[in-house]
């Protein structure tokens, strides 16, 4: 997928080699391989991050088999759907430990998380249940994000240094430029801080269609301190800080009928402010197998302001007046502290992971139009034990339970509940480099603050409906089956290449799955009854059941002078009652990725083609006689990228992004209809873009005074 800037300047030959085994601690909170890892774990290292010329979040994981996202064109928010799982927490989105956990409800998913592509030094990805010992609520998956930190930043030696880094593209005009300053003030304290600045015009589309409102500004500041203060100890404090302003909203003005000349449609004025701050203990020393520590406490705040500038007033079916203001926010605060304790019984290694967790939503929201997003308070929480063990090289068995609880409270309502839940994995390694595994994994959610208190009437030209609150919704539970097969061979067709391989069938079936579901007038549930006449009600409810289920793996190969990977996924999912498709599940996706590196390995040279499948009509739930999204056709993306090293601390890059100028329209990233009375409508994405892009490191070691 990508690498990291401070990796990619670490050696004269920066752009020579693909890290093929990553580690990452996302699915059982050990350090493993990820091509060894017993899950579907995916990661993103920094030099697939500067081959991606990422300037939002989904371009970190495009390509990722059972991953995709649902964005507007006019937010630079992202949503991440797993396996057809998202909205209201199912998948679980971390930055630097910190629990992204904003939700706004409106035209968009129900839970975007705001973070600069710049500040990324990696990207790991595990999906279903399976790390059900991270967190509550992750039955679709986890995603976690880590920034840049010192060792990004200076190379091996290094007292203190400079990262910069400029963009520039087409596409109208499109740039970044960054910088992140490091020092090691003696081996046991250093520092970074840093910031971004990101400003982006409306794009066109393949056709030169200018899209409205498409454009943004985004600045960011970060700063770390870490800290050993003893043999094995390490604190380590993070700041992040992201700002974004941007309209929202698309222009519509009908040619005819009684709003004939109008604009329709609500345009606001946004900010988002989104902050991070945590601060984390780790212990570990090789010698010691009882105590190998990890606490980390966290708090995110992330505020979204906006002003009505343009669009109908209440009246005539809008929301809000000219001029008219409102804020949704959310306060989150948390902790996650685990111990993992090693010893043998014979011929069998063990490692007892033993933890907890837990965190509190606060949501509050002002102005018009924020009945739908209600404020309240949910608390989360939970504990598990997890043991690890191996038999000789060729059995590993995984087994874990764990304990979630979470209390609800807004206004009249008060809701509570728990449950226990379990986790088994067992892989054998026949023949070295072949390890078939199976799962069965459980997950818990508990109810959001708005599915549970959501209430009032909603203006639509000529047809309003009503939200009806649900008190007595019900934990979501999901159950997954996954069977898989991880391969790893060195020395394949020569010395020094290499191939990594997942594969994985799964089968996740969530009873009591909670599902925005249509009243009549007259009809009642949870204590509500509908009494719009024409048009009805909406109500979160708990269905008997959905059941999702598919295919994915992901190829590596690396030659030294070549390399190539293919990766794909095909998911299903639907309703088990009435049979009806779920809305959230991608279409069917296949990422191939072939690159060559020359002039001693300085130049790197690759191509991504996406190609995706269609999204037809039968394969989208219909609601009220409509789409709940618009269909989409099936489309290639081809990108470029070339790298040149001049010298291990000067980069430049250049890429070309839908390389081909197709005409497309991601599935999920659309509009309602402004007139309330149609399908929604499906944005084009980007034509053509160029970027060019330029990164220098310079440090103590620039003049003669390095170690």
């Amino acid at each position: 997928m990508a690498l990291s800037a401070g990796a990619a300047l670490s050696s004269a030959r920066a752009q020579s080699a693909v890290n093929l085994d990553p580690i990452t601690v996302l699915a059982t909170k050990t350090p493993e391989k990820t091509s060894e890892s017993l899950a579907a774990v995916s990661a993103v290292r920094t030099s697939e991050l500067d081959r991606s010329f990422s300037s939002r979040p989904s371009d970190v994981l495009a390509g990722m088999p059972g991953v995709w996202f649902q964005e507007r064109v006019d937010d630079p928010g992202t949503a991440v759907s797993i396996r057809g799982l998202q909205d209201f927490g199912r998948v679980a989105v971390v930055v630097d430990g910190a629990r992204q956990n904003f939700q706004r409800t409106g035209h968009n998913a129900d839970g975007v998380f705001y973070v600069e592509p710049e500040l990324l030094a990696g990207a790991d990805v595990v999906r279903g249940p399976v790390a059900n010992i991270y967190g509550s609520g992750a039955i679709g998956g986890v995603v976690s994000f880590r920034t840049k930190d010192v060792d990004d930043i200076l190379k091996a030696g290094q007292r203190w240094g400079v990262l910069t880094r400029g963009e520039l593209g087409s596409n109208q005009l499109q740039g970044i430029g960054s910088s992140f300053a490091a020092a090691r003030i003696n081996e046991n304290a250093e520092f970074m801080v840093g910031g971004t600045y990101r400003s982006v015009t409306n794009y066109k589309d393949a056709n030169g269609a200018v899209i409205p409102n498409t454009g943004y500004n985004v600045g960011t500041g970060i700063a770390k301190l870490t800290i050993r203060p003893a043999d094995g100890h390490q604190l380590k404090f993070g700041y992040v800080d992201y700002d974004s302003v941007f309209k929202s909203g698309q222009p519509f003005t009908p040619t005819s009928g009684f709003f004939a000349g109008l604009q329709v449609s609500s345009i606001y004025d946004t900010a988002v402010r989104n902050q991070i701050a945590s601060a984390r203990w780790t212990y570990a020393k090789p010698e010691d197998r009882i105590f190998d520590f990890d606490g980390n406490v966290y708090w995110t705040k992330t505020g979204t302001d906006q002003t009505k500038r343009d669009g109908l007033p209440p009246g005539f079916g809008g929301i809000g007046n000219i001029g008219d203001t409102r804020n949704f926010t959310i306060d989150t605060k948390g902790f996650d502290v685990h111990n993992t304790s090693r010893f043998d019984t014979g011929p069998w290694r063990h490692a007892v992971t033993i933890g907890a967790d837990g965190f509190n939503d606060k949501v509050d929201t002002s102005g018009f139009g924020v009945v739908f997003t209600p404020s309240g308070e949910r608390s989360v929480s939970g504990g598990f034990a997890q043991l690890k063990s191996n038999y000789s090289t060729w059995l590993e068995v995984i087994g874990a339970l764990r304990y979630d609880r979470y209390g609800l409270d807004g206004g009249t309502v008060t809701t509570s509940s728990d449950r226990v839940s379990p986790k088994i994995t067992v892989g054998v390694t026949p023949v070295r480099g072949i390890t078939p595994y199976v799962t069965y994994a459980e997950g818990y959610r508990a109810p959001a603050i708005t599915e549970t208190l959501i209430a009032g009437i909603h203006p639509v030209i000529f047809a309003p409906f009503q939200f009806l609150p649900n008190p007595a919704l019900r934990p979501e539970v999901g159950k997954t089956e996954e069977a898989g097969l991880n391969l790893s061979f060195d020395n394949v067709f020569h010395k020094g290449d290499a191939f990594r391989g997942k594969f994985n069938v799964f089968r996740n079936d969530v009873a009591d799955f909670i599902e925005l579901t249509a009243l009549t007038n007259g009809q009642s549930n949870g204590g509500f009854t509908c009494t719009v006449a024409f048009f009805g009600c909406q109500q979160y409810q708990n269905i008997r059941g959905a059941q999702l289920e598919g295919a994915e793996f992901e190829t590596t190969y690396d030659a030294g002078l070549w390399f190539a990977g293919l990766a794909g996924s095909h998911v299903r999912g639907h309703d088990i009652t009435t049979g009806a498709p779920l809305a959230k599940v991608s279409p069917d996706q296949l990422t191939t990725t072939v690159g060559a590196r020359f002039l001693d390995r300085k130049l790197t040279v690759a191509v991504r083609w996406q190609a995706v499948a269609a999204k037809p009509l039968s394969e989208i739930p219909i609601s009220n006689g409509r789409p709940v999204f618009p269909p989409t056709s099936a489309y290639n993306l081809v990108n470029l990228y070339a790298g040149y090293a001049f010298n291990p601390d000067v980069i430049a890059g250049f890429s070309i992004e839908n390389l081909l100028n197709q005409e497309y329209a991601r599935y999920l990233s659309a509009i309602p209809n402004p007139t309330g009375s149609g399908s929604p409508i499906a944005l084009p994405s980007p034509g053509i873009t160029f970027k060019g892009s330029l990164t220098v490191r310079f440090g103590d070691d620039f003049y003669g005074k390095g170690g």
